[in-house]
């Protein structure tokens, strides 16, 4: 009977696969020597790949356009990034180094824009989509953009905001409408709070929008909280914001753009199956069809990919510093982190990560559960967050066992609160930013120590925020 780790996966999963593959009993990811950069760094660790921000936009292009030239479809695409899913400089250098354009959520993503303005990142010549709920400082910073010529599309959440932006902004500006889409079957609601209903939104523009001169009506958004999936409940969703486009559309010639909103999901398992090209396909010839049976002209196609974008670009490591075994068939596997701070998705909303561990694949496996270093009950992950029974190497206290934790580049971060206090006074883990030269050399940079002790006295209040307790390690420069 074969009792090896590498046994089990390869029993189990189609492995090696995709980024993922082994060299002697060690893991390697995307070809990065992990083993060698773990002792060089330590753990808790987390490690952000950026080339691989760059494939996952390529990849949603590249499925466009074949699906544009099957469908022989005449409008354009173009890729936005929505920066809520990861606001860092080292995210936004990849992305707009490929030419792609941003959407905010908030009035601090808008001071984040006018810096990258400063700095020659951000043109006129780019389109900055304008999402969300708009507060006064909001509205502001919209229109702070808008009059200094920048290309700004605030997209109406609600209808009192085609006012407040009236207000601040002095000559002619291009706006969208977002849908309020109706959620699926699981939530405890039935409308998006986020957008305007099917049934209001030309009520809306007749009686707001088309008597206005400053404004120009020129995309339609939608969104739904489950994602890009192929269910019937999207494809309805789909067909009644084409139908609800349409119907404006013949009342409101400058319209000519739909945004299908972000949603491609990403890898949870090393099972993980999904057509990147057939959904695209599927997506781009149902909107023609539906336009062609309501003989209007085909849209423009803007997507907002978030998560697609980055996630694959992250990870994140642990070592297994100690076992406990609670009774004869519990074994606690303890990290030197914790996954409430550094992994906030796993016990907030039970989000689903490829776990694997990163050395020793020869020797034998046992079934597991691992828990984090706070106090708290709920710092764990198991069978339930990562589908089946997590089994590891044996443990052994004559040597190290790392564990990583893939695809983690979007959304924990900015939840965990990076570089604020954590719970339990657990530290945020070191940083390291890896590139590719183009000559394939590897180059690897500190983005950030791991948080210390003296800087978190500091945000409590023990210290004087002034008090120069730590290198600065991050350049935005």
């Amino acid at each position: 009977m074969k009792t090896r780790y590498v046994d089990l996966i390869e029993q189990t999963f189609d492995f090696p696969k995709d980024e993922f593959k082994l060299d002697d009993d060690q893991l390697l990811w995307n070809d990065l020597p992990l083993v060698e950069l773990l002792e060089k760094h330590g753990t808790p660790l987390r490690i952000s790949y950026l080339p691989k921000i760059g494939e996952k936009i390529e990849l949603a292009r590249s499925s466009f356009a074949k699906a544009f030239a099957t469908h022989d479809y005449t409008g354009s695409y173009e890729y936005f990034y929505c920066t809520k899913s990861n606001h860092f400089h080292y995210v936004i250098d990849k992305v707009l180094d490929k030419g792609v354009n941003l959407e905010t959520s908030s009035a601090y993503d808008l001071e984040m824009i006018e810096l990258l303005i400063e700095r020659g990142r951000i043109t006129k010549d780019s389109t900055i989509l304008c999402n969300g709920f708009k507060d006064e400082r909001y509205i502001k910073g919209i229109g702070r953009l808008a009059n200094r010529g920048f290309n700004v599309v605030p997209i109406i959440d609600n209808m009192a905001e085609i006012y407040h932006l009236d207000e601040v902004i002095e000559g002619h500006c291009d706006i969208g409408i977002r849908i309020a889409a109706e959620e699926a079957p699981k939530f405890e609601f039935y409308t998006s709070r986020l957008g305007i209903g099917y049934k209001d939104i030309i009520p809306f523009y007749m009686r707001n929008i088309s008597k206005q001169k400053k404004f120009r009506l020129k995309l339609m958004h939608f969104f739904i909280n489950t994602g890009i999936t192929d269910t019937a409940y999207y494809w309805n969703e789909l067909g009644k914001c084409v139908n609800v486009y349409c119907d404006l559309w013949k009342l409101c010639r400058t319209l000519d753009t739909l945004d299908i909103g972000g949603g491609l999901p990403i890898k949870n398992s090393l099972n993980f199956r999904f057509d990147t090209d057939y959904m695209i396909g599927e997506i781009v010839g149902r909107i023609k069809d539906i336009c062609e049976e309501n003989k209007v002209q085909e849209p423009n196609i803007f997507s907002e990919f978030g998560s697609f974008t980055v996630s694959d670009s992250g990870a994140t490591f642990f070592s297994i510093v100690y076992q406990k075994k609670q009774n004869e068939k519990e074994r606690w596997n303890m990290i030197d982190g914790s996954f409430m701070t550094t992994l906030p998705d796993t016990w907030a909303i039970s989000k689903r990560f490829i776990m694997l561990p990163v050395n020793n694949w020869n020797d034998e496996y046992e079934r597991v559960f691992l828990g984090g270093m706070t106090c708290d009950s709920d710092d764990y992950y198991n069978s339930e967050q990562h589908i089946n029974a997590i089994y590891l190497p044996k443990f052994r206290e004559d040597r190290k066992q790392y564990i990583g934790y893939f695809n983690t580049g979007a959304y924990q971060d900015t939840l965990g609160g990076f570089g604020g206090i954590q719970h339990c006074l657990i530290p945020k883990p070191k940083h390291v930013l890896i590139d590719r030269l183009p000559d394939g050399t590897l180059t690897d940079k500190v983005f950030a120590e791991q948080q210390s002790a003296e800087r978190m006295l500091q945000l409590l209040g023990y210290l004087p925020m002034e008090e120069p307790v730590q290198k600065k390690v991050a350049s935005d420069e």
